[in-house]
Formats: structure tokens, sequence, C-alpha cells
């Protein structure tokens, strides 16, 4: 538009010197003319360039203002580490190379979903979509392909530079009823109804899936519901500390490689990256070559903080015994853990074990996230019995 408008300029200049120079022409021989008509016929010459010139200019569309829209918004709940929901939204006007950066409140901004995979890609047809953990509120950035965002901000940044839109939304307030409980081995638990992304990929839970039968055993269940796979958790409502944990389960040797059967402690308010976690997992990873059975001691990236095992058909005890920097695990055939039991395997840890603090027991039955081998049927385990010893 803008080389349309030189032209017109152009042609425009070239008719009115064309003009003048004619006018000049003829008056050749006035002896009249002077100065100051040569200046009026460059004056000419100069409105007219510039009148051309701004219309030209005037007929270039406006710049488009690039903008975030949320579609999908969590609910406003209290953040934690294991907590989490799908966000979603689309864009106007972002170009080729921009990302979304996700921020989730909780009473400082955390990058979403964790800190090292911080940035939401733009599909072709403008919208994007993620995992977050819970807060009170949302943030979504347009940013340029240079951004690098703090893992934590107290303040959000504004518009300018990298950062090419911001936008903010409250979170939904839930309307689920309260948490369900139950009551297994002497104990109250209350069964899990939030999403969560253990596993690598998003797992959500249902409350039907977490039940007790007439012996007091505690069923726990991966379902299929309204074409989706539903998982099972519960969580023991108070912290026991140092002492002497055991389980009772029930085969667990039939799982698929996508099933993983999980006994674990976690702290959801402790804000360290380990949540003093130490864990019997019982999975095969989604490689039915893989031996079945670990005891881990996070962060598990540390190899000395894992040990692998194979766990046999039939029932067995799993334990635990923590005390001051260390924790014993053991696993037996049968459901005592006498002097006599046949002992599967254990392992003693005294690097990196947690002290106590807000950690809770939790057992859970969940889908790990393979695409290459994922999930093809139903899955039960049956615990049936926990004890504590102080």
């Amino acid at each position: 538009m803008f080389s349309s408008g030189l032209l017109e300029v152009r042609q425009g200049v070239e008719s009115v010197l064309v003009f003048s120079s004619a006018a000049l022409i003829i008056s050749d021989d006035m002896a009249s003319i002077n100065n100051a008509r040569v200046e009026r016929i460059w004056q000419v010459v100069l409105l007219s360039f510039l009148s051309i010139l701004l219309s030209g200019c005037g007929s270039r569309p406006p710049k488009t203002v690039a903008s975030i829209e949320f579609n999908v918004i969590p609910p406003a709940e209290a953040g934690g580490a294991d907590r989490v929901a799908t966000i979603s939204g689309s864009v106007v006007g972002a170009r080729p190379g921009q990302q979304i950066v996700l921020f989730a409140r909780s009473g400082k901004w955390w990058v979403q979903p964790v800190a090292d995979q911080p940035f939401t890609t733009i599909q072709p047809d403008s919208k994007w979509t993620n995992s977050t953990h819970l807060g009170t509120e949302y943030a979504a950035l347009l940013v340029e392909p240079g951004y690098r965002p703090a893992p934590t901000i107290d303040v959000l940044p504004t518009e300018g530079g990298d950062v090419v839109a911001v936008k903010t939304v409250p979170g939904e307030w839930a309307q689920e009823s309260a948490p369900k409980a139950l009551h297994f081995s002497g104990y109250e638990w209350d069964v899990r109804n939030v999403e969560s992304n253990r596993g690598g990929r998003p797992n959500k839970y249902d409350t039907a899936n977490a039940w007790t039968d007439e012996s007091g055993f505690l069923h726990l269940r991966i379902a299929r519901k309204s074409a989706q796979w539903t998982c099972a958790e519960v969580r023991l409502k108070r912290s026991l500390g140092y002492g002497s944990y055991s389980f009772v389960v029930r085969d667990t040797f039939h799982l698929e490689p996508a099933a993983v059967s999980s006994i674990f402690t976690w702290d959801t308010s402790d804000e360290s990256p380990n949540h003093r976690e130490m864990s019997i997992e019982l999975a095969r990873w989604g490689d039915a070559a893989n031996k079945n059975g670990q005891y881990v001691v996070q962060p598990y990236y540390v190899p000395a903080n894992v040990v692998r095992f194979m766990v046999p058909p039939g029932v067995l005890t799993h334990s635990f015994h923590w005390e001051p920097g260390k924790v014993a695990f053991r696993t037996v055939r049968g459901s005592t853990t006498g002097s006599g039991s046949s002992v599967v395997a254990e392992h003693v840890f005294t690097s990196g074990v947690p002290v106590p603090g807000g950690e809770a027991v939790h057992l859970n039955l969940y889908i790990f996230g393979n695409a290459s081998n994922p999930l093809q049927n139903e899955a039960e385990v049956v615990i049936e019995k926990f004890e504590y010893l102080p």
C-alpha cells in the first residue's frame, strides 16, 4: 500500500512539473516574471507531494494486537505438588516462534507445569493446552523465543520486551462435595478426587474406585468411566513419624506393565522437591521385561536411592522401619513378618533419609504414561492390612 502511494506521488509531481515548465516557457518572453512567482510554483509542487503522500499512508490497515483467552480454568484451591488439573485457551495474533508460559498462584506465582518444562506450545489452530498445579489464580503469558521465566516470582511481568501479552483469571470455585473418607485397619483415610500427573501423564481419580469390603480389606481399582481411565488413591489423615509400617498386599504380579501400585509417604506442605517421599512401588514401568518392584528414597534419579527386585505371585507383606538417618525396607511372603518368613527382598538406606514433618502414608493404583504399551484392561489391588508400631 505504501509503494502504491509513492507511485501516485511520483506521477503527481511529474504532472505538476510539466505544467510548471510549460508556464515558464510561455512566459519566458515576459520580462515581468520574477523570483516570487517561481517560489509560488515550487510551493504548489511541495503541497501536491505532501497531499498524495498522506493519502497513500492513511490507507494502511491497523496493526493487530495479540491477546490471550482461557477456555478451561482449573478450580481455585490450595496448591500442592501432587494436585494438578487441565488448563487451556487460545491466542489471537501470535507470531511464529512465540509460546505460552503458564503460572499458578499459591502464595507466590509458580511456573507451570514444572520449572524445567515452562513452555506451552501454540497449536496451528491458535489453541494451547497443558496441565497445571492448582492455585487461587492462573496466568498465561505470550512470549518471544528468547524469554526465560523464573521458577517462582512475587509479581507477574508486564507487557513489553519479550512479554507480548499477559492474561490472568481467578480459579473456578469447585462444586465437588467434601472428600470422601473411609475406615481401614483402625485409621481414617481420605479418598482422592483430584487429578494428578504422577506417572508422567494426567491421571483422573474417582472416589468410587476405593472401598473396603465386609472383611475390612481395602480395594483400589483402575476403571473405565465415560471413555476415560480413572484411578484410586487414599491418604492417611494423620502423620505418624518414625516407626515401623507394614502392609499385607494380595497378588500384584498380574498387573499390566502400565499399571502402578504404590505405597509411599508424602508431605504436601513441604516445599522441597522431594516432599519427604519414601516408597515401595510395584510396577514394571511400561516394559514387561522389567523387574516389578522397587524401594525408593527420593530423589529417584540418584542411582543409590533406588533398589529394584522381582515381586513373586501371591500374598506379600511389604514393610519399612524408619528411624533417624536410616530406613530399612523388607518384603516377605505371606501375611506375617516373623523370623520364619521367607524374605523376597530387603535393603537399608542411610543417605538422603528424610526427617518427619507433615508426611502421611498414601496408597494408590494409577497408570504409567507409556504410549508404546498403554493400559488395556481394568485393574485392582487388595490391601488386607496396614499396621504401624512406634
